[in-house]
């Protein structure tokens, strides 16, 4: 966990960033300490960029980190996200490590391309008749809305309906929700059991992987 004298520092760099490149650039920093998986934004410039506000909770990207608990990740730079009204941002995650060298804050930096691929795409149609694009991760306003997001991918992942799920495809999905940080969202188990018609017993025996006592039912 940073200090308050660190966190100062970087809410000011945020300020800055957004700044230099106007009002297209969101700066959102989360702060990684317990109160992450509920209200971890605690600075962000530009935020109608994304709709987001300050205390909204954590992104995908925030969730994976604290369930991955390994350190200090390296920086993740230029993917793609989009909101849920539809616009394509270009993003970067760095990672602040504090004194103990874990994760203490993560600053994102999105930058809305909307109008830039719109004028992109223009131009591809008239010089190639072949366009590959990549799919972006959805950004979420608050924890429920990022469970259900998870739990729709986790079906896809599978590629069935639950009611056709064997006990491996239901195992398979658990454990992509496990390994997404969604076990970590407060009574995430209960509305992931009753999702995939299971007991709360039953979904903790499907993990491969303990989850060491993050979860937050």
């Amino acid at each position: 966990m940073l200090g308050e004298s660190e966190l100062n520092a970087l809410q000011r760099i945020a300020k800055g960033i957004a700044a230099q490149f106007g009002s297209n650039c969101e700066v959102v920093l989360h702060e990684i300490s317990d109160r992450s998986t509920s209200n971890s934004i605690v600075a962000l410039e530009n935020g109608h960029v994304s709709g987001r506000k300050l205390g909204d909770g954590p992104s995908r990207i925030v969730l994976e980190r604290l369930a991955q608990d390994n350190g200090c990740p390296e920086d993740h730079l230029c993917y793609l996200t989009r909101t849920p009204d539809g616009k394509l941002l270009k993003s970067t995650s760095i990672y602040i490590p504090d004194e103990d060298g874990r994760v203490g804050a993560i600053m994102g930096i999105n930058f809305d391309i909307s109008a830039l691929v719109m004028a992109q795409q223009a131009l591809l149609g008239l010089t190639s008749t072949v366009s590959e694009e990549e799919t972006p991760a959805k950004i979420t306003h608050n924890v429920n809305e990022l469970l259900d997001d998870l739990i729709e991918q986790s079906d896809k992942l599978v590629g069935k309906p639950v009611a056709m799920m064997t006990k491996e495809d239901k195992v398979r999905a658990i454990q992509f929700l496990n390994d997404h940080g969604a076990l970590l969202i407060t009574k995430s188990g209960d509305k992931i059991a009753n999702h995939f018609g299971i007991s709360k017993y039953t979904l903790y025996s499907y993990l491969d992987v303990k989850t060491g006592g993050k979860n937050n039912d």
